[in-house]
């Protein structure tokens, strides 16, 4: 199956730190890609050289066969790229519906009773279909995790990365933002999900990635990524 993203030895530097070095990976398109590591290893960092919201100073990212080079983040969002964010920033004074509106407009173009029928549609996918007419301040903390994602659908990508989308929820909660997920990869979307709950990355992910120390430091499959000592000793210290 042909990869839909590429990124060869990616590097990216805050003064004299090194948050990425040397990163490579590469997603297949349909894949679901779990990104773990400890706190600082670089997960974000390379999720926002992806996205565009930072510049990497060396190394490549292609999406599609594509070279993305320095295009800002509203156009590899156009291009099919989207992002849900750890920590949900909504538009308190819209209604969930008008939240989705606005990024169908800006990315897709779409407005009036099109862009309300098509968030309308998302809304119902994710399961937010009865609060599409509520204030989003009024959501509690998984509902503003599916809102989060909602927005990101409303970009039509074609490859969803989900940053910790499942943190501090609980139990059911994380499971019901799991089903989501696997539902969106079973309509044909790429998923890199980045998540620190393991049952949630093992019962999701086909494949994983583990940075540490800004590095790759194991990658495969998930049985054989958690098993590795070097893993345990990024996780757990010596």
């Amino acid at each position: 199956m042909e990869n839909i993203l590429e990124v060869k030895g990616l590097g990216k530097n805050f003064g004299g730190f090194t948050a990425l070095s040397d990163v490579s990976l590469s997603v297949r398109k349909g894949e679901r890609l779990g990104l773990i590591g400890p706190n600082g290893s670089g997960k974000t960092t390379l999720i926002n050289c992806i996205s565009g919201a930072l510049r990497n100073e060396q190394g490549t990212i292609e999406f599609q066969g594509e070279p993305l080079g320095h295009l800002p983040a509203f156009a590899r969002t156009r291009r099919g790229i989207a992002r849900s964010f750890q920590i949900p920033r909504p538009f308190h004074s819209m209604t969930v519906l008008e939240n989705l509106m606005v990024p169908l407009a800006y990315v897709g173009g779409v407005s009036g009773k099109k862009a309300q029928a098509q968030a309308l549609e998302i809304l119902a996918e994710i399961g937010l279909g009865e609060k599409a007419h509520a204030s989003s301040s009024s959501l509690s903390q998984v509902e503003l995790r599916k809102m989060e994602l909602a927005r990101a659908m409303a970009a039509r990508p074609q490859l969803l990365i989900s940053d910790e989308a499942m943190a501090g929820l609980s139990g059911s909660e994380v499971d019901d933002v799991l089903d989501i997920l696997i539902k969106l990869n079973k309509s044909g979307i790429t998923i890199i999900m980045i998540e620190h709950i393991m049952h949630a990355v093992m019962r999701f992910s086909e494949r994983l990635v583990c940075l540490d120390a800004g590095q790759v430091i194991c990658a495969g499959d998930p049985k054989t990524v958690v098993a590795n000592p070097e893993v345990h000793r990024a996780y757990l210290g010596d």
